[in-house]
């Protein structure tokens, strides 16, 4: 098992990516911290990998909250002792194109998918200095890379959190810390829910794989990257696309 023993946060872990994240982590022998706005899916989340044999942990934690995140890595300190990976997963999505995007469309997105970042990993660092070791993990977006359209909030935050990892990198790199991002592309996840099929279809077809990704393809590559097996991989902005952008 590829992250036996090893602590791992998982924002938004209580559905879609995160939680297939939280899935994967687990089967690889994490000790797993549930942590996401919604209560029963936290519980729910918890409940399985517990049931599964996995020791998780689960935490109300809106992060965008800085007092919630700050109780969540006491709390996880004193339970577990270290803190070995921090996946920042948690992401909304609000879009419009420019002329017709609200002011609180914008900083929604913004405080949650980039602020939310930073508050996160900056409420890690402190202990994985003191341990001279630890992996973050930022959820970017093929949008992080190429934009998108009616997605200024969005594309601006996922490549803001692309550059985060690499400034990390550079500052946290010679103190054992390592930073990436992973860049997925279209996935079958809840957020695309109410999409007419005709929608779905066209998204299928501009990947040369003619299909989306499952979450479980996209947890996976969390897991390498958090693992001792990508020990040389830091700054790095990984497309998990099935080849949208050639």
């Amino acid at each position: 098992m590829r992250l036996k023993d090893k602590v791992a946060i998982i924002t938004g872990a209580a559905s879609g990516i995160g939680h297939a994240t939280a899935q994967k982590f687990a089967a690889e022998g994490a000790k797993v911290v549930v942590c996401d706005v919604n209560r029963d899916g936290v519980d729910r989340v918890v409940s399985e990998l517990s049931a599964a044999g996995a020791t998780a942990a689960g935490f109300l934690v809106d992060v965008t909250n800085k007092a919630q995140i700050a109780q969540m890595v006491s709390d996880v300190k004193q339970q577990f002792g270290r803190i070995d990976v921090l996946v920042n997963n948690a992401g909304i999505v609000a879009d419009a194109q420019l002329y017709k995007m609200s002011d609180e469309q914008f900083d929604r997105v913004i405080d949650i998918n980039l602020k939310g970042v930073y508050n996160c990993a900056r409420a890690v660092v402190d202990t994985m200095l003191e341990q001279g070791s630890g992996v973050i993990l930022n959820a970017s977006s093929v949008v992080g890379v190429y934009g998108n359209f009616g997605q200024t909030n969005y594309a601006a935050a996922k490549f803001g959190v692309i550059g985060f990892v690499k400034t990390w990198a550079k500052e946290l790199g010679k103190k054992g810390i390592r930073a990436n991002a992973v860049c997925p592309g279209f996935v079958a996840t809840p957020i695309l829910n109410g999409m007419p099929d005709k929608v779905i279809q066209a998204m299928e077809e501009r990947v040369p794989m003619r299909r989306l990704a499952q979450p479980a393809e996209i947890a996976n590559v969390y897991a390498f990257l958090a693992s001792d097996e990508a020990s040389y991989i830091n700054g790095a902005a990984i497309e998990v696309t099935g080849g949208l952008t050639l």
